[in-house]
């Protein structure tokens, strides 16, 4: 007749032993995805691009030039909020601050 073996159990200081893993392990990778997440979230670094408005410069053709591949509507709405135009209206010599290219 072939003896079965016991159950596995566990003492109290094995089970305290066993938790403090687990919980040391959660907290460790809740760190490294933590980390990650908020480096690609960070912005580009260096100063952010501007431009001088040149005669005869609308925001339309420094919105075409400043980012090709989205709508000039929206590099509009966002170099005035950028910038905290009020108005369409710019003038030669004035300095912009363009969005960063996605």
């Amino acid at each position: 007749m072939r003896r079965q073996p016991a159950p596995l159990r566990l003492t109290r200081r094995g089970r305290v032993v066993v938790l403090t893993f687990f919980i040391l392990l959660a907290s460790l990778a809740s760190a490294v995805l933590w980390t990650t997440a908020s480096r690609a979230d960070d912005p580009p670094a260096g100063p952010a691009p501007t431009v001088v408005v040149q005669p005869h410069d609308t925001l339309w053709s420094i919105a075409s030039r400043a980012d090709s591949g989205r709508s000039p509507r929206e590099v509009v709405a966002e170099i005035r909020k950028l910038n905290g135009l009020d108005t369409y209206y710019i003038h030669a010599g004035d300095t912009l601050v363009l969005p960063r290219n996605h």
